[in-house]
């Protein structure tokens, strides 16, 4: 018998052939699980390297996008600043033109205060008026440009907050991203608040595109609002500059028409004074020829009596001596010729006085006038114009 079959028959019982079978399996199925082992090994590294290397793109992806956000939002920062300048400057002009209309009206409140026979519609009044209408339509525009900028600084905010709010998103966005290019398999602490993270991500999931079509519909909007905020600004900006000058030139039109009519008023009021004095002076010389005349009137009166007392004193001379002699001649002229020059001086004292009411009415009338004149003077060059002293035309 040989030493195999021995052996044979000794462990006939056990079945070595069945545990050789089993054990050879074993084998192969752990040498499969070590090859299973490496390779999910070897694909889970692979997995994270690449995942890793999706989120440093993603946060690349991140960090341009906030990039390009906080410039918008630099932008649309610089242009609200740049509209509450303009605001404020808007809403100076406004109160300036709003002095200035008070100006303008008071000037026509201080003019209906004439006496009623300077009370006319002059240069000034015309002027006044044109100016009082181009100071309401300044500032009917300058409202409406403010409302304009009060809502186009709105809108700039809801552009601003809508690019913060994206910018906070992306911060945040790329923490965790950051985090999770980070996180190893030995780092995993944090996984429940990740899963709670992951919750709230899921439900408001958005595709790639959507991501990017978000952004990029916010950069639009800061850009369309930076836009018009600009346009808005060239637009203030030249409505400044020209309501500025149509200011002006009405201002300085009427200024013009005051210094005009205070010429005419003062050398009219001058050529009344001088006229006054002229009637004043005739007025004298009149008065002293009426007593002229009435002195004359007085010694031709007593001429009169003198020779008609001769005449009768001569009627008394003897029959005789009653002759017509020149001086009885002369005596009877005199007597005949001067109650006739009498009569004449009496005229020319009614003349004389005739012509005396009529200096005095022309008295009392360029004295009225000269008043009149006085008080236009004093309301035009005095008080208006005083008024008038404090306008100033800027462009704010």
């Amino acid at each position: 018998m040989s030493f195999q079959q021995s052996i044979s028959q000794q462990g006939s019982g056990l079945n070595l052939k069945n545990m050789e079978t089993v054990r050879g399996h074993c084998e192969l199925h752990r040498a499969e699980m070590s090859r299973l082992i490496q390779e999910t090994d070897r694909a889970c590294k692979r997995m994270q390297s690449d995942d890793t290397k999706r989120l440093d793109q993603r946060v690349r992806d991140i960090q341009f996008l906030k990039k390009e956000l906080e410039l918008k939002l630099e932008d649309i920062i610089v242009g609200i600043d740049d509209l509450i300048v303009l605001q404020s400057r808007v809403l100076k002009a406004l109160e300036a033109n709003k002095e200035l209309t008070r100006v303008t009206v008071l000037c026509l409140e201080e003019r209906l205060k004439r006496l009623p026979a300077e009370r006319r519609h002059d240069d000034v009044d015309r002027e006044l008026m044109k100016e009082r209408e181009v100071l309401e339509g300044v500032e009917a525009v300058l409202t409406r440009v403010l409302e304009q900028i009060i809502e186009q600084i709105r809108l700039n905010r809801s552009a601003k907050y809508q690019l913060e709010h994206n910018l906070k998103e992306k911060f945040e966005a790329q923490s965790i991203d950051n985090s999770c290019a980070l996180l190893t398999a030995h780092s995993i602490n944090k996984l429940e608040s990740l899963k709670n993270a992951q919750t709230v991500m899921m439900s408001l999931a958005v595709t790639p595109e959507q991501w990017e079509n978000i952004t990029d519909i916010h950069m639009a909007q800061a850009e369309q609002q930076k836009t018009n905020s600009l346009a808005l600004h060239v637009l203030v900006e030249s409505l400044l500059e020209q309501t500025a000058t149509d200011m002006q030139m009405q201002v300085h039109a009427t200024t013009t028409a005051f210094q005009f009519n205070i010429q005419a008023v003062r050398t009219a009021k001058s050529q009344m004074e001088d006229q006054l004095a002229k009637i004043l002076s005739e007025v004298a010389c009149q008065k002293r020829i009426r007593e002229d005349l009435r002195v004359a009137i007085n010694e031709t009166e007593r001429g009169l009596s003198l020779a008609n007392a001769r005449l009768d004193l001569r009627r008394l001379r003897p029959g005789k001596e009653q002759c017509f002699d020149p001086a009885q001649a002369q005596l009877l002229g005199e007597v005949q010729l001067l109650p006739s020059n009498i009569n004449r001086l009496c005229e020319a004292v009614a003349c004389s006085e005739e012509q005396h009411r009529s200096l005095i009415r022309c008295q009392l009338e360029l004295q009225e006038n000269i008043e009149f004149k006085a008080n236009s003077l004093y309301i035009d060059e005095v008080i208006c114009t005083g008024h008038r002293k404090s306008i100033t035309i800027r462009n704010f």
